[in-house]
């Protein structure tokens, strides 16, 4: 037998089993996308998140309110770490303070 003709026999085999394989992939139905589940672990005792959602709340007001510039330092320099060490800085030790009544006020 002729090489040409086993050659178009493999063609037309795989074109076949290609276009088969599609036709089966359609006929499934898509698969739904499960949503991706972050978890966020937040200290119980650590006044930040909250002192840092106020600040949000305040809005154009907390660029002006040393509570909140320091709450973000902070938040910066647990994100950023240390740079002299390249370690996150100790949270516990450089937490800011509760918030004050004015800030709490201000909501």
């Amino acid at each position: 037998m002729d090489t040409k003709l086993f050659a178009r026999i493999g063609a037309i085999a795989f074109v076949a089993v290609a276009i088969t394989m599609t036709a089966l992939e359609l006929r499934e139905e898509p698969r739904s996308a499960e949503p991706e589940v972050i978890t966020v672990f937040e200290l119980d005792n650590d006044p930040l998140p909250g002192v840092l959602r106020q600040c949000a709340a305040m809005g154009e007001a907390a660029t002006s309110s040393r509570i909140c510039i320091d709450a973000w330092a902070e938040k910066r320099r647990r994100f950023l770490g240390d740079p002299h060490t390249g370690e996150p800085s100790p949270a516990a030790s450089t937490a800011p303070a509760a918030p004050s009544p004015a800030l709490q006020e201000g909501q």
